[in-house]
């Protein structure tokens, strides 16, 4: 097939799905955010219950959802090749895989949540509230696990805004499922935090259901014919989800334990330090929602071209999808750094914590524009099916650089706490330089421009 879009002409084909896949993922990230404005709101106990219960919650969510994500590239692939059937046998199977990680789930937790919550040391009310914030959470496993394979078909398909508008009708079902649990109104129990943990998975029921009559009434999807009859389970098609998924769920998951084990190395510093890393990093990660969002329409065109045999345009997404978010992190980066210190003021009125926050936000801004290139580079490698490197290289760069080179800086130099900062950003700009050394090598050794240029 020949080349139909200009650079002009696929910037915007890529602002239109990312757009949507921003204020979904802005979506989802403000759930979060009730559950700890109001659970803070009923008492401080609960506050901190819900947040232990997110911090064990969100590193086993997004390496788990990882894998199922793997669905988009796959089917991504399969719609540029035409191939129909073969789109619906993966997100069959897809389903599938999410309903087996669900029930290990839901039977780990049940085995080692109270053990975990143990060894941790918790007071007794937070622990409390801790544990039932996670049973109530459970409830929503699956349609959560689910959703995220709908959600990846639906994205394969270039149709971003359905979704967006099915989160933006759960925003208000979960602000007032969270004032009804917590606080007990209308006669329902007063749960506390705990509340916040049902109301999310009463959220995640609505979504899926949602989800599933979009796919069974409009068209395109209804096409596919998901929820039809069944050849049964596929092992092949399951293990071809992961074999692209688990490497995507690993990457993902040893990053965001990462950013949790800085978390537990900075709880040698003082309150105020730790606060205002805490300030720095949920102002850096609500930023970081816009390179994620790029990242996940930059692997559905990659790999729709990839699958339509135009690796030229495959290329030209890559590397237009890769430096549009390396230049919104530098404008946003610098923006936090102009206005640091009325951003900081937002998260705090203590001045040593404010003076702390505005100093790190410096920081911030290089961490930025190094994990914009990182992650939208191992996105359009995904686009290319090409993971395991990267997953090497994720490791790698995490873990035996970004962390002995922040722990190093912190405790052995006079740069204290922003230590962890520089080795944060030193670690994610060699995963992104590697990551982009390994996209050039695939495009040019195993998509070139031959199968391009002779149609």
């Amino acid at each position: 097939m020949k080349q139909t879009f200009t650079l002009k002409e696929k910037t915007k084909q890529i602002l239109i799905l990312l757009i949507p896949i921003l204020i979904t993922q802005l979506s989802m990230f403000s759930m979060v955010f009730f559950n700890t404005m109001m659970s803070g709101r009923y008492d401080s106990a609960d506050l901190a219950g819900v947040a232990i219960g997110a911090s064990i919650w969100n590193p086993v969510f997004i390496g788990l959802s990882g894998i199922l994500l793997a669905v988009s590239p796959i089917a991504a692939q399969k719609i540029g090749e035409k191939n129909n059937s073969e789109v619906t046998a993966i997100v069959k199977n897809g389903l599938v895989l999410s309903v087996l990680i669900a029930l290990i789930v839901i039977i780990a937790g049940i085995l080692l949540l109270n053990p975990l919550l143990s060894i941790m040391g918790i007071e007794g009310r937070v622990y409390e509230i801790a544990f039932h914030y996670l049973s109530g959470l459970s409830i929503g496993i699956f349609p959560l696990f689910a959703f995220n394979v709908l959600r990846s078909f639906i994205y394969a398909l270039g149709k971003t805004r359905i979704v967006m508008v099915i989160l933006l009708l759960a925003i208000p079902i979960n602000l007032v499922m969270n004032y009804i649990l917590i606080f007990g109104k209308f006669g329902f129990p007063e749960l506390g935090g705990a509340g916040g943990g049902y109301a999310t998975a009463i959220t995640y029921w609505f979504i899926l259901f949602m989800t599933i009559l979009v796919i069974l009434k409009l068209q395109p999807y209804s096409t596919y014919k998901i929820f039809a009859g069944s050849k049964g389970i596929e092992w092949s098609k399951i293990g071809e989800i992961l074999k692209i998924g688990i490497p995507m769920g690993l990457s993902a998951f040893f990053e965001t334990s990462m950013f949790a084990c800085v978390t537990i190395l900075l709880s040698r510093f003082d309150v105020t330090t730790i606060a205002a890393y805490q300030s720095a990093l949920n102002i850096v990660s609500f930023l970081y929602m816009i390179p994620i969002s790029i990242s996940m329409a930059l692997t559905v065109v990659v790999g729709y071209e990839v699958g339509a045999g135009r690796n030229k345009d495959a290329k030209t997404y890559s590397w237009l999808g890769i430096y549009m978010a390396m230049f919104i992190a530098l404008l946003t980066g610098l923006l936090i750094v102009f206005f640091r210190y009325e951003v900081a003021s937002l998260y705090s009125s203590e001045p040593a914590v404010v003076a702390l926050t505005s100093h790190f936000l410096i920081f911030a801004l290089f961490f930025q524009i190094s994990d914009a290139m990182q992650v939208t580079a191992q996105a359009a490698l995904r686009g290319y099916k090409d993971v395991n490197i990267a997953f090497i290289i994720t490791l790698v760069a995490y873990w035996l650089i970004c962390l002995p080179v922040g722990f190093v800086l912190a405790n052995y130099t006079s740069l204290g706490a922003t230590g962890y900062w520089l080795g944060l950003t030193a670690g994610l700009l060699v995963a992104g330089i590697f990551l982009s050394g390994r996209l050039l090598h695939i495009q040019k050794h195993k998509f070139s421009y031959a199968s391009s240029t002779a149609n």
